[in-house]
C-alpha cells in the first residue's frame, strides 16, 4: 500500500548472523528508456518480460532451492518512485516481507539502468538529490536491510546512455558521458550517506562491469591505453581515487568542474570503509581496440583473474564477483567452474573474496540486442529458464554452493570486523589542493 507502514521486519538482521561467504543470485531489474517504433520512447522493464511480476512467490523458492541466502534484487526503482517525496512501496512491501521470512538477505539494487520518467534522463542535475531521497525513504522503510547496490554498473549506464546512444537520454558526446557519469556517481554517494543515516551497518556492494581494452595493433596502443584509463572513471569517483593526468583533462574538459572534482575525492573518502567492490565479468567485456573504427568483441583473453586484479590492485577493497553467465546453455556449467577457479585463485593470492553471484535466476529477454529491439527473444542466461525449470548450470550451481559452502565462511569477516579507520584515506593534499582559497 502508498501508506505509512512499515515493509519487513528486523529479526533477520544481517549483522546479527554469522559471517559467511555470499553465494548469490540476481533476479534481472533493469528498466532502460529506448527508442520504439514511430519514434516513441519505450520502457524496457525485464522483470515484466521474465514473468517475475507474476512468479515472485516462487522466483524467490527457487533461490532456496539453490541452498542461496543471498540475492542481488530490487523493487522496479521507476515505478516505485512517483515524484519528489511520493513512494509507492506495494510491490516492495510484499517482495520485502517475503524475502525476510524465507531469510533470504537481498543486496538491494536500487536504480538499475534507468530513472522514472518525471525525472528526465542521468543528465539532470537534480537528479542525484532526489534519488538519494528515494534511497534513504527505502532505508527507512526497510531498516532490516543491510546491504546495498545504490546505483548499477556506473559505468554501463553513462556508456550506453550518453556515449553510444542507446538508452534514455541517448546521447553520443563525451560531454554527455561526463555528464552522466558524474550524475550517478553522485546519486551513489549521496544515497550511501542516506542510507548510512538509517542503517549504520549498512555495506555497499558496488557491482560494476570489468573492462579491458586490447590494442589491435602498435598503432592503436594509445588509444587503446586512453579506454582502458577511462574504464575505472566509475569507481574512482566513487572511491575517491585520484585519476590519471588524462582522464583529469578529459573530465575538465567535456564538462565537470575542478569544484565537482575534489568534492569527490573528499565525500567518497569517508564512505570507502562501508564498501565491496563488485566485479562483473562476461565474456564481452575485453574489447579489440584499433587504431580507428568502432571496437569489436576481442572474447576472453586475460579473464577475470587478471582484470579484477588490476581493480583490486588500484582500490585494496574487498571484492565480491558479482556477475558472470554465458548464454551458451552446454558450455555455461563449465564457465561457471572457470569463474569459480578464476575466484579461487584470487583468493588464494591474497585478495579478500566475500562472495560470487550467477546473474541471473531466471533467464533473460532482448539482452542479445543491449534490450534496444523487443524481438522476445529468449536469451538462455538463468539458473532457470522462464517456465521455472532448471537448467544444467542450476544443477552445476547447486553442487557448487553445497561443496563450497563451509569451506570460506571466514573470507567475509572483512565486512563484519573492519573498522574505518583501517582503510588509507587520500592524501590531505588531493583533499585540499586547488582550495587554498
Amino acid at each position: 500500500m502508498k501508506g505509512n507502514q512499515r515493509g519487513g521486519n528486523g529479526r533477520r538482521s544481517a549483522h546479527h548472523r554469522k559471517p559467511a561467504f555470499l553465494f548469490a543470485t540476481g533476479i534481472e531489474n533493469s528498466y532502460p528508456v529506448v527508442s520504439g517504433k514511430n519514434g516513441r520512447d519505450r520502457r524496457v522493464d525485464e522483470m515484466a518480460k521474465c514473468k517475475h511480476y507474476q512468479h515472485w512467490k516462487e522466483d524467490f523458492q527457487l533461490v532456496k532451492e539453490q541452498g542461496l541466502e543471498y540475492l542481488r534484487y530490487g523493487p522496479p526503482y521507476y515505478r516505485e518512485h512517483e515524484g519528489p517525496g511520493k513512494y509507492n512501496w506495494d510491490f516492495a512491501d510484499e517482495t520485502y516481507a517475503e524475502l525476510a521470512r524465507l531469510g533470504i538477505q537481498p543486496i538491494t539494487d536500487l536504480c538499475h539502468f534507468g530513472v522514472p520518467a518525471w525525472a528526465g534522463d542521468f543528465q539532470n542535475p537534480d537528479w542525484p538529490r532526489l534519488f538519494a531521497e528515494y534511497a534513504g525513504a527505502f532505508a527507512r522503510r526497510f531498516p532490516w536491510v543491510r546491504f546495498y547496490t545504490p546505483v548499477n554498473e556506473i559505468f554501463v549506464t553513462a556508456m550506453f546512455s550518453a556515449l553510444y546512444g542507446w538508452w534514455n537520454e541517448r546521447m553520443k558526446s563525451d560531454q554527455g558521458f561526463v555528464t552522466a557519469l558524474k550524475h550517478l556517481a553522485k546519486a551513489n554517494l549521496l544515497a550511501e550517506e542516506a542510507i548510512l543515516n538509517v542503517q549504520p551497518n549498512a555495506l555497499f556492494i558496488q557491482s560494476e562491469s570489468s573492462e579491458y581494452f586490447h590494442a589491435a595493433d602498435p598503432k592503436a596502443h594509445s588509444r587503446a591505453a586512453a579506454f582502458n584509463h577511462r574504464r575505472f572513471l566509475s569507481l574512482d569517483l566513487s572511491y575517491g581515487h585520484d585519476v590519471r593526468g588524462v582522464m583529469y583533462e578529459y573530465l575538465m574538459d567535456n564538462g565537470m568542474s575542478r569544484e565537482e572534482y575534489h568534492w569527490f575525492l573528499s565525500r567518497a573518502a569517508k564512505l570507502r570503509p562501508y564498501c565491496v567492490m563488485g566485479n562483473d565479468y562476461y565474456i564481452s567485456n575485453e574489447h579489440m581496440v584499433p587504431e580507428e573504427g568502432p571496437v569489436q568483441p576481442a572474447g576472453e583473453i586475460f579473464g577475470y583473474y587478471v582484470i579484477t586484479r588490476q581493480y583490486f590492485e588500484r582500490y585494496h577493497l574487498p571484492v565480491m564477483h558479482t556477475e558472470t553467465n554465458l548464454a551458451d546453455v552446454a558450455r555455461a556449467p563449465g564457465w561457471l567452474w572457470k569463474e569459480w577457479a578464476n575466484m579461487v585463485r584470487l583468493r588464494d593470492d591474497g585478495v579478500p573474496i566475500i562472495g560470487f553471484t550467477w546473474y541471473s535466476l531466471t533467464d533473460q529477454v532482448d539482452w542479445d540486442t543491449t534490450l534496444r529491439e523487443d524481438n522476445g527473444n529468449v536469451n538462455p542466461l538463468g539458473l532457470y529458464d522462464l517456465n521455472r525449470k532448471i537448467r544444467p548450470v542450476g544443477r552445476a550451481y547447486k553442487e557448487l554452493v553445497a561443496q563450497w559452502r563451509n569451506i570460506l565462511p571466514t573470507e567475509s569477516l572483512c565486512l563484519h570486523n573492519t573498522e574505518p579507520e583501517q582503510y588509507e584515506a587520500p592524501d590531505a593534499e588531493l583533499l585540499t589542493w586547488g582550495n587554498e582559497d
